[in-house]
C-alpha cells in the first residue's frame, strides 16, 4: 500500500481489493458489486468496460482497454463517486446505464417526471424501498426510461439532476 493517490492521471481500479495498491482506493468487483446490490445491474453489462479512478473517488467507465496510468483529460464518462459516506451515481451514468436496473427505480408520473427534469424537490410517499439513491425513470413510448439520480430520504424524492442538465418540458 505505498502508492498515492495522483489526482492528475487515471489509473485503473484493481480487478480485487486484495490487488489494490493505493489506500482508499476501491476496486472493479465493488463498484460491478454495487450497481448489481443497489440497482440490479447484471455484472455482464460492464463485461466490455473498465473502470477508472481520477482524484479522490471520482469513478470513470469506458468501454475498451486503455493502458495505465494515463495522463489525459478524461476518458469515457464519469459514473460514479466513491470516497464519501455513500456512494453516487452520476446522472451520465443513470441515463446510459439504467435501463438494466431492476431495483430502487422509481417510476415518476408525468408531472413528478416534469419535476424531476427541472432539478425540482417533491413529497413522493409511495415509495417503499430503501432509502437513498434511486434512478428516477418515466414511461417514454412504451420503455421506461431513466432520467436521472435521485436522493429519496422521508417521503421526499431530491433530485440530483446538475443544474446544467436541468430542462422544464
Amino acid at each position: 500500500m505505498g502508492e498515492q493517490n495522483d489526482g492528475q492521471r487515471f489509473d485503473r481500479l484493481p480487478a480485487t481489493p486484495d490487488e489494490r495498491s493505493v489506500e482508499g482506493r476501491v476496486s472493479r468487483e465493488a463498484v460491478v458489486d454495487y450497481f448489481d446490490d443497489r440497482f440490479g445491474i447484471p455484472p455482464a453489462t460492464f463485461d466490455d468496460h473498465t473502470f477508472w479512478e481520477k482524484g479522490a473517488g471520482k469513478i470513470w467507465i469506458y468501454a475498451g482497454e486503455a493502458p495505465t496510468p494515463l495522463e489525459i483529460e478524461a476518458i469515457g464518462m464519469t459514473c460514479l463517486r466513491t470516497r464519501q459516506e455513500h456512494w453516487k451515481p452520476t446522472t451520465d451514468f443513470v441515463q446510459r446505464f439504467g435501463r438494466h436496473a431492476t431495483d430502487c427505480v422509481i417510476e415518476l408520473e408525468r408531472e413528478e417526471a416534469r419535476a424531476f427534469a427541472a432539478g425540482e424537490d417533491q413529497e413522493i410517499e409511495r415509495w417503499e424501498g430503501d432509502w437513498g439513491y434511486l434512478i428516477g425513470a418515466h414511461d417514454v413510448a412504451g420503455d421506461v426510461e431513466p432520467l436521472g439520480i435521485g436522493l429519496y430520504v422521508h417521503g421526499e424524492l431530491r433530485s440530483m439532476v446538475p443544474k446544467g442538465r436541468q430542462r422544464e418540458l
